[in-house]
């Protein structure tokens, strides 16, 4: 995949100078995208280069930075380019950050790993977020305020206090529940057949479903899902103005650039 209208400009802000010379090298030569890619390892000067009206496609970050975190960055970042794209490129685990990732409106996330295989994902994540409007969650009029992380066996691993009290729990009993739990039967079968081939194929798909509480009632809930790199699925809700009215049916889906 190439660009006609010219390569991808990427501006990578890591404080490890040598990492940043490896991403310009995988991702300039990497064989289905144009790249070009600029480094730095300041994010302040990252936030000066991009506010002097320097062009730039989409921003790749690392979270775990002396001056400011990558969260930190993206926030200052947002206040001048609400639509620009930003993937976090970190070794962070995506537990310890996920509600920040959500919060934020990081495009894209992927973990630091080994080998050449993290560059080959990286620059598939790249194209990804280029094709996206700037944000993870693009349902912006709803605010996503749990966060929950379900493994590759369908149970939490976990959770925010916020995504564990819209079921009535506390995040300590949401983990290790089959993610079947949290809803009525109905809105099972729709996520199966609807929601979970979108996300599986490395797609995004956010829209309303129906949440199951602890007592039984349920309730009308906005959500986001997506797979992060290792196979687990991200998960963010709000609970919505109607409890107890199912919307099954009612969502939207966004569907992104499928991983092989």
């Amino acid at each position: 995949m190439t660009d006609d209208d010219g390569p991808i400009t990427i501006l990578h802000v890591d404080d490890d100078p040598d990492l940043g010379e490896l991403v310009a090298l995988y991702l300039e030569r990497n064989d289905d995208i144009a790249c070009s890619v600029s480094t730095e390892t300041s994010p302040v000067e990252a936030l000066a280069r991009i506010r002097s009206d320097e062009s730039f496609d989409v921003v790749i970050s690392d979270y775990n930075m002396p001056e400011m975190n990558g969260i930190e960055f993206l926030e200052s970042l947002r206040e001048t380019h609400p639509e620009l794209p930003v993937l976090l490129f970190s070794g962070e685990e995506t537990n310890d950050i996920a509600a920040e990732i959500i919060r934020a409106g990081v495009t894209d996330y992927l973990r630091k790993g080994f080998g050449s295989d993290q560059y080959t994902k990286l620059v598939r994540r790249v194209a990804r977020a280029v094709d996206s409007d700037g944000q993870f969650d693009p349902e912006a009029e709803t605010e996503l305020d749990g966060v929950g992380v379900v493994g590759t066996d369908d149970r939490f691993d976990t959770a925010d206090d916020t995504y564990a009290s819209y079921y009535q729990y506390s995040a300590d009993e949401i983990v290790g529940k089959h993610w079947t739990e949290l809803h009525p039967e109905p809105e099972v079968d729709h996520i199966r057949e609807h929601v979970l081939p979108v996300v599986e194929d490395g797609g995004k798909w956010t829209g309303r479903s129906e949440g199951l509480r602890s007592d039984g009632s349920t309730f009308a809930e906005s959500k986001m899902v997506t797979s992060l790199d290792d196979g687990r699925l991200l998960i963010a809700v709000s609970e919505l103005a109607e409890p107890g009215e199912s919307t099954t049916g009612e969502s939207t889906t966004e569907e992104s650039t499928t991983e092989e």
